[in-house]
């Protein structure tokens, strides 16, 4: 536990004052902001990893449906050939879950972290370079109280969560469904429990926490947005072809 207090929670907890201390105004709400944006930046490489494992699931759909149909009556051939089938594309079937356990820790750590620095305690923790600034006003820009929740950025932050989920069902083109094919696959089904679950579930878990949380996950989501546009760019954009002079 001291570990991952160590590692996660102290950072965090430095960052976030450190943040609101060299911000004029002293807004926190905008020190949460620049939070999010460099524990995104520190897990980016892992994110456009799942990223591009998500993608490439979504692009395999033809050849499971293909598999589903030809060994239909066999369920444990055709989880050999499924699993067969990732192994030669290099596919991790259980990559849409990463994201959710990468930000995970952050995501505990930072609700402890908004506990305790909206509330003005546990400054104990500050490194010696950290000015302890006595007093932390939870009031952003005026208007919000992030120590309290917040139904409008609760429901923001569900929003976001739609987009984000929904961005990745639409980044290829529908296919049709295989002949004969009566239920739909499992990666189907997790689609429909990320679009519209998923979303639900935040607005839900965002409106019972602080209002800081919420502002966090929507910052984080629309980043991810952000991330997977720029993805899915770079793959769908043709390499211009140089003629040599």
């Amino acid at each position: 536990m001291e570990i991952l207090k160590a590692v996660f929670y102290t950072p965090i907890f430095n960052l976030l004052v450190f943040l609101y201390n060299a911000i004029p105004g002293h807004d926190v709400g905008v020190a949460i902001v620049l939070v999010t944006v460099i524990l995104r930046l520190l897990t980016l490489p892992l994110n456009t990893w799942s990223i591009k494992s998500q993608k490439a699931l979504q692009d395999l759909q033809p050849k499971l449906k293909a598999i589903q149909e030809q060994f239909k009556g066999d369920k444990e051939k055709q989880a050999r050939e499924t699993m067969a089938l990732y192994s030669a594309e290099k596919v991790n079937p259980f990559s849409s879950c990463l994201p959710l356990l990468i930000q995970l820790p952050f995501l505990i750590a930072l609700y402890q972290v908004l506990q305790n620095v909206l509330s003005s305690r546990g400054f104990e923790v500050l490194y010696p370079f950290v000015g302890n600034p006595g007093v932390i006003s939870p009031v952003s820009l005026g208007l919000i109280n992030l120590s309290s929740p917040s139904w409008t950025l609760a429901l923001i932050a569900g929003v976001s969560q739609f987009f984000q989920a929904k961005m990745m069902t639409v980044s290829r083109p529908p296919q049709p469904p295989a002949p004969g094919a009566k239920d739909e696959d499992t990666l189907a089904l997790m689609n429909k429990q990320m679009i519209y679950m998923m979303p639900i579930m935040t607005v839900v878990i965002a409106w019972s926490l602080p209002a800081g949380l919420a502002l966090y996950w929507i910052v984080m989501n629309a980043l991810a947005i952000a991330q997977q546009w720029w993805v899915f760019k770079k793959k769908t954009v043709p390499e211009k072809n140089t003629v040599p002079a």
